[in-house]
């Protein structure tokens, strides 16, 4: 575990908790929360075609630890924030890793175990924040990635200003990030599914501005600019709204990014423009959802690696992302507590695109079948447990068709 980019923040941590008792402190203790997360992690990708790795397959426990104080007293509140890391191998091997739940070595074979932490100097006056050390943000243009064992996160600062509601600001600046299954910080690159970009793919620093505007209580609307350093600028709008009724609810949720390529241009030539949109109706437990996405401009979407990209076709295996790519979802859920099994849900869904323009391909398009069933644990000593079963059937012309099967438990514990 490497400690040594953490240790300004940990400092900082350490005096100020000597500093505390003539702070008014009692703010940052009584408000403290701290919790034990338990995953167990189980993935199966079977490669139906193509050559090179049939199939990759690991089992493995992580432990995710995260200790959030309160604020000390005064116009200037002050708190940190703490997160350690633990993931162990329980079953692995050459030639079936690779599924992101565990690193592995250049010969092909995985550590019994790594570890990482992070942590995290915050500073409130009034309704607004900025926190300094390890970041794990959920913003249109930067999501990190917690889709296995342990959660990726982000070296950097980030300003949060709520002072004139309803319009909520947000800033940051990011350097670097820790991979979901490595412990070792890295620099930001590109993603680059199915060698959609060329160059070296390594930038720079990442910095976003944004705001939030809410509204009433139903409408938000967002937009977003961000800078990926010697790879990309980004432009984000976006609508959601929220109607509800006897008849039921209506959900609508509309995206739009404009990407080009910035200063060395490091991922190559970058011009996209990204539409999505997914409207869902709710009722009697019942949700029915239908969603569009269409690439135009002459790349792909770009997004950092190892993060989410904000598309509401980015599902379980594909993103449906690349050059003049058209595709559409259509989506069934369903809450069986109206069945009496509260607890119990369900979804299903299907995506198809289609017109994708792929280096090296003879064909243009893709499809994705998704189920998945979750039950979490309602009352009782193992309140909170959840497993969640996850299967998708994807398809290619252009990339290795794959079966991939999850099987995710995931206890919840209190422990302050």
């Amino acid at each position: 575990m490497n400690m040594t980019r953490h240790m300004p923040f940990l400092a900082a941590g350490i005096s100020l908790a000597g500093y505390l008792p003539t702070a008014g402190a009692e703010g940052f203790f009584e408000d403290s929360k701290a919790s034990m997360e338990l995953r167990n992690f189980y993935m199966n990708r079977d490669f139906r075609e193509g050559s090179g790795q049939s199939q990759r397959e690991e089992w493995a426990q992580g432990f995710i630890l995260r200790y959030e104080s309160g604020y000390t007293a005064g116009t200037l509140g002050v708190g940190v924030d703490a997160i350690g890391m633990l993931g162990v191998k329980l079953d692995s091997g050459r030639g079936r890793s690779g599924t992101g739940l565990l690193p592995v070595q250049d010969d092909g074979g995985v550590d019994d175990d790594y570890a990482k932490a992070g942590a995290t100097l915050k500073l409130k006056v009034s309704d607004s924040e900025l926190r300094v050390g390890t970041l794990l943000p959920k913003w249109p243009t930067l999501a990190a990635n917690n889709g296995r064992l342990l959660p990726q996160t982000f070296e950097g600062a980030q300003v949060q200003i709520a002072e004139f509601k309803p319009l909520e600001l947000v800033g940051a600046h990011i350097r670097d990030t820790v991979y979901r299954d490595q412990s070792g910080s890295e620099g930001l690159s590109l993603n680059n599914k199915n060698r959609r970009f060329s160059g070296p793919l390594d930038g720079g620093d990442f910095d976003v501005l944004g705001a939030t505007y809410r509204l009433g209580q139903a409408t938000d609307l967002t937009a977003q600019y961000a800078v990926f350093e010697d790879i990309y600028r980004q432009q984000f709008y976006g609508f959601t709204d929220r109607r509800q009724g006897d008849w039921g609810a209506l959900l609508s949720d509309v995206r739009l990014f404009f990407t080009n390529d910035e200063g060395q241009a490091r991922g190559g030539a970058i011009d996209n423009r990204a539409f999505s949109a997914m409207g869902t109706y709710k009722a009697a437990g019942h949700s029915f959802g239908l969603g569009y996405q269409r690439m135009s401009g002459d790349s792909a979407f770009a997004y950092v690696n190892g993060t989410d990209p904000f598309l509401v076709n980015f599902v379980q295996v594909g993103d449906f992302a690349e050059k003049d790519e058209r595709s559409w979802q259509a989506r069934y859920d369903y809450d069986l507590a109206k069945l009496g099994i509260p607890g119990l849900t369900f979804m299903t869904r299907y995506t198809k695109g289609s017109g994708a323009d792929v280096p090296g391909a003879d064909g243009g398009g893709e499809r994705e079948f998704d189920v998945e069933l979750q039950y979490v644990v309602q009352n009782g000593a193992l309140r909170g447990l959840s497993t969640r079963l996850r299967s998708a059937t994807y398809r290619s012309d252009f990339s290795r068709d794959a079966d991939d099967v999850r099987v995710i438990v995931s206890y919840p514990l209190s422990l302050l």
